[in-house]
């Protein structure tokens, strides 16, 4: 998972109140120095541990370079995203991931590097299905 001042955690890490509140006093943002070089470290790291032809899939917010710019920088044409979030919001790609996850689906994956990140919004997903 991405934080705005610890890089990247795996979901297994224990978050407590205080982290929270650490969190939240870090603006995320890929010219604050403080969010962008704790997640380009970790980012680096990861990097160096994948196999040179890892894809690796960012599923966070496409549209705007809170994430991309930096982790663009570490990944390069590896980076990327399932092509059906543009357009979407927080809580429509999670129902779009989590409506995947139970077809046994896979989602179609494009290199962020170079791709059409913002769109119009998409259509609403219907609300039966999950």
């Amino acid at each position: 998972m991405i934080t705005s001042n610890r890089g990247l955690l795996v979901p297994e890490t224990p978050v407590a109140t205080r982290d929270l509140r650490a969190f939240a006093r870090v603006p995320i943002d890929a010219a604050n120095r403080a969010y962008a070089r704790p997640l380009r470290e970790a980012a680096g790291a990861l990097r160096a541990q994948l196999s040179r032809d890892a894809e690796v899939v960012l599923l966070g917010s496409v549209a705007t370079p809170k994430y991309v710019a930096v982790l663009l920088e570490i990944f390069g044409r590896s980076l990327s995203f399932p092509s059906d979030f543009v357009g979407r919001g927080d809580m429509s790609r999670g129902g779009l991931l989590l409506r995947a996850a139970r077809a046994g689906a896979e989602l179609e994956y494009l290199s962020i590097d170079g791709a059409r990140r913002r769109g119009p919004r998409a259509a609403k997903l219907d609300i039966g299905s999950v």
